[in-house]
């Protein structure tokens, strides 16, 4: 089937067409980007699928996103997405603004039971019986022309996506749709949410192991990395790699020559910023105790495991009812928050990740169910 598909390629275009948009009930939305040596994503184009036309705006030939913002703001147009994450960085990158309402077709695959996290082309044969050709994912989207195989491959994902939700919108019932889309503002909130590089090293690999005064080093480390990976626009990795960060709070080399042993450190860091590192870490060091991070919780005991299966049960009998892809309901992050929260004994206390229906759902008969583990001899 030949697809009807209209370039948008001045500001002017974009203006336009971003009007007539406004009046829609939904618009399908993809982007396609390079992602290889920044830390940012490149917009290399936008498609937009309104259920009949593919619309392929190129990026590299409009400087004026605010219609487009407009648009992703507008409370009244459904934005349709599929595992949307990486785009939500581009759109956010390239207009400043974040689609909403946001309706992942992905999420919407797993609320009625199709599959957890399926990949576009799974869902696209799932739900229309169409066998996308492979993938253009590798190709270069900054070239210009691109080649007819990319815009092809641009232009069905952007018509497909409106078919599928058009197909699977009538099947949600009104509860799961505004799940759907509770769960869609959630990734637009996390993506919102800035993360304070002195938080970054709770998450860091073996911090738990770490005395206090080796996480204030720690805690410098991973600050300086994420703020010089944003102001360099590079991969955290080549600011420092992440496997060095422990081993360099830990051990707290004085010398270059110390420096450069350090497991998985690239010559390249001790040669550009080793200077800078050994002070950081000598600074960091000498903090006060009373300016020391507190101790980050040791993983939970391999005895804890038997609770959590417990708890996962416990979330697959509701999806069994609801008749929902069980991985939907605890995530593996709240389930272990819950358990840390009072683990042995008790009592717990329901984590804030636990939110939304969610948390109306399940919240009590997960403590119940609790409550009843600790009363076992």
């Amino acid at each position: 089937m030949a697809i009807d598909i209209h370039w948008i390629c001045d500001n002017d275009s974009l203006g336009q067409h971003c009007a007539e948009w406004q009046q829609l009930p939904f618009v399908a939305l993809d982007t396609e980007f390079m992602r290889v040596d920044t830390f940012y994503p490149i917009a290399g184009l936008i498609q937009i699928g309104d259920g009949v036309r593919a619309y392929l705006i190129d990026p590299l030939t409009i400087d004026n996103w605010q219609p487009l913002a407009a648009l992703l703001e507008n409370p009244a147009v459904i934005k349709v997405v599929h595992a949307c994450s990486e785009d939500l960085e581009v759109l956010l990158r390239l207009t400043g603004s974040l689609p909403v309402p946001l309706f992942d077709t992905q999420l919407a695959a797993a609320y009625l039971n199709l599959g957890f996290s399926m990949g576009y082309s799974r869902l696209v044969q799932a739900v229309l019986a169409i066998e996308l050709p492979k993938g253009e994912t590798r190709s270069d989207w900054l070239q210009r022309p691109l080649s007819e195989t990319q815009i092809s491959y641009a232009a069905e994902d952007a018509v497909h996506l409106a078919e599928v939700y058009i197909r699977l919108r009538p099947q949600l019932s009104e509860d799961k749709y505004a799940w759907v889309l509770e769960d869609g503002a959630e990734l637009v909130a996390n993506l919102r949410r800035d993360v304070d590089p002195y938080e970054v090293y709770r998450d860091a690999k073996l911090a738990w192991k770490l005395s206090r005064a080796q996480l204030a080093v720690l805690r410098e480390l991973c600050a300086w990395r994420e703020q010089q990976a944003r102001a360099r626009d590079l991969p955290r990795n080549r600011i420092v790699r992440e496997h060095a960060l422990w081993p360099l709070a830990k051990s707290q080399p004085d010398n270059l020559a110390a420096l450069g042993k350090i497991e998985d450190m690239h010559p390249r860091t001790v040669r550009q910023d080793g200077e800078f590192l050994l002070d950081l870490i000598k600074r960091a060091a000498s903090v006060p105790m009373d300016q020391w991070p507190p101790a980050v919780p040791e993983p939970l005991p391999v005895d804890a495991a038997a609770l959590i299966k417990q708890l996962r049960a416990l979330g697959q009998a509701f999806a069994e009812r609801l008749d929902m892809a069980p991985e939907l309901m605890l995530r593996k992050k709240t389930l272990e928050a819950l358990v840390k929260s009072g683990y042995p004994e008790g009592p717990y206390q329901l984590p804030d990740s636990l939110r939304g229906w969610r948390r109306e759902l399940m919240g009590q008969a997960l403590l119940d169910s609790l409550a009843t583990a600790g009363e076992q001899p």
